[in-house]
């Protein structure tokens, strides 16, 4: 079972780039936070709105799984919105953003969303991760402590 991490590009002024490295921190505590879980992270930067989409396609056929999508400067991208419902996944949007300058969210209504996580930026994704644990029903570490509420 893999849970995967799909990010968006970003805009840097006028111009769209892939998204930048999660910090090496924050990485290593998704990755053992889903070891732990008895899960796997897979994790893809796109630098395209077609590379997302095909990001997305190619998650899609692992059924059962769930997608951490950051969709970055695609979060309007009607493209995007029309594949989101064929999806067999379902998805937690991320945004890195800051709290105080929140960015825009895909529509509520868009495919099998199952939560968002925002403005704790990196940690956004430990957030997100903790979400899709707990919709997997997988989120009890293997000691058996569960953390949350």
């Amino acid at each position: 079972m893999s849970i995967f991490i799909i990010r968006g590009p970003e805009v840097a002024g006028q111009l769209i780039r892939t998204a930048q490295p999660l910090p090496p921190l924050v990485l290593k505590s998704l990755v053992h936070r889903a070891i732990d879980a008895g899960t796997t992270v897979a994790i893809r930067a796109c630098g395209s709105e077609q590379e997302l989409l095909d990001a997305l396609r190619v998650a899609d056929h692992s059924r059962g799984e769930v997608i951490l999508l950051d969709p970055g400067a695609c979060v309007d991208s009607a493209r995007l919105q029309r594949l989101l419902p064929h999806l067999h996944n379902a998805y937690v949007e991320v945004h890195d953003d800051d709290a105080r300058a929140p960015e825009a969210c895909l529509p509520a209504h868009v495919g099998k969303r199952i939560g968002v996580a925002r403005g704790y930026f990196a940690q956004s994704y430990m957030h997100a991760l903790e979400i899709a644990l707990d919709h997997l029903g997988c989120s009890e570490i293997a000691e058996g402590v569960h953390v949350g509420t």
